[in-house]
């Protein structure tokens, strides 16, 4: 990195993501000259630390980035649509953590893990992938490398952080509540997710898949590069605060062992093997919150199949699968 320092929005700053943006830009020090802090009328001139500071925060608007290089923006795809065309034609580059711009072909679509180099293709906009993607590809990628992926099947157990804070908070009173004996309804999900799992994420499109699922078909295809691979996707909301899990069934073409697939994961970045069964190591989400790694166990041959792999992964969603994906982008740039 050089010695520059450059003048960051971030947009959504009081949101999940966008309060670990910040903590994210402070541990790894990127070179912040002037942050500027966004979000909607209704949080205007709250205070957020940031490093030593305490800075306000604006309401967004067209005229926010006006000496703005680098607009984090994760404040929802409708607020992306309408503020991240301002921000360009006001001279920076915008990375955006929502779903809005990812399948354009004209947007990056990026792990800098995976795709670095798509990274300079941008036209003013980078797309961040969603959280259960990111977690994924990470993995996948060294196995595409040295076998070629055929086919991919997984079920994601997705904590409710990823629906935002609060999610958080509903998993948190209905967890009070049923403790007292009492029932509280659901208002940010269709059912109770305290003691619950909701195999739903997002709406049903009428080939029977959600929304979320769809986005782990194509924007695999998209990151690495491949769209011949075939993904199949069933992800259901868990009642775990952060991080999210991952069991993937990875069919190749050429055989892996299992062995063979620990080495290649054991030397990818971004990547950790915690794979001891018999010590009763594997990841788990209330060990892998907090990090920025994707960490990988329960690595075995496929028994279904000649030529597959099983594996199970845990990603934190607010840090690797938003925030610090975003910011290495940043770091990239």
């Amino acid at each position: 990195m050089n010695s520059k320092k450059y003048n960051v929005a971030v947009v959504g700053a009081t949101g999940a993501v966008g309060k670990v943006m910040l903590e994210v830009l402070g541990e790894r020090k990127f070179p912040v000259n002037r942050i500027k802090l966004l979000a909607s009328e209704n949080s205007a001139g709250k205070k957020i630390k940031f490093g030593s500071q305490e800075i306000p925060v604006e309401q967004l608007t067209e005229k926010s980035f006006e000496g703005v290089e680098i607009a984090l923006f994760s404040a929802g795809a409708e607020r992306s649509r309408v503020f991240a065309p301002a921000a360009v034609k006001s001279g920076a580059v915008v990375i955006d953590n929502t779903s809005f711009y990812r399948m354009n072909p004209d947007v990056p679509l990026v792990v800098p893990e995976v795709n670095p180099q798509d990274i300079k293709k941008h036209h003013g906009i980078i797309a961040n992938p969603n959280c259960s993607t990111i977690g994924m590809v990470v993995v996948l990628n060294p196995i595409h490398k040295a076998a070629r992926i055929k086919r991919v099947v997984v079920t994601t157990f997705q904590s409710v952080s990823g629906a935002g804070a609060t999610a958080i908070q509903e998993l948190k009173d209905q967890t009070a509540a049923w403790v007292r004996g009492e029932n509280l309804p659901p208002k940010k999900f269709a059912h109770p997710i305290a003691f619950n799992c909701i195999p739903q994420i997002d709406d049903f499109l009428d080939n029977g898949y959600t929304k979320e699922e769809m986005k782990m078909v194509n924007e695999t295809k998209k990151i690495i590069g491949d769209p011949s691979i075939q993904v199949s996707a069933t992800c259901v909301r868990v009642p775990v605060f952060f991080a999210h899990s991952e069991s993937v069934t990875i069919e190749t073409e050429k055989k892996l062992s299992a062995r063979e697939v620990r080495e290649l994961l054991s030397k990818a970045p971004g990547v950790i093997v915690y794979d001891e069964p018999s010590a009763k190591k594997y990841p788990m989400p209330i060990d892998v919150g907090g990090k920025d790694e994707t960490f990988v166990g329960r690595i075995r041959e496929d028994l279904s199949h000649p030529s597959a792999i099983s594996l199970w992964l845990v990603s934190d969603n607010l840090r690797k699968g938003a925030a610090t994906n975003a910011v290495q982008i940043a770091e990239h740039l």
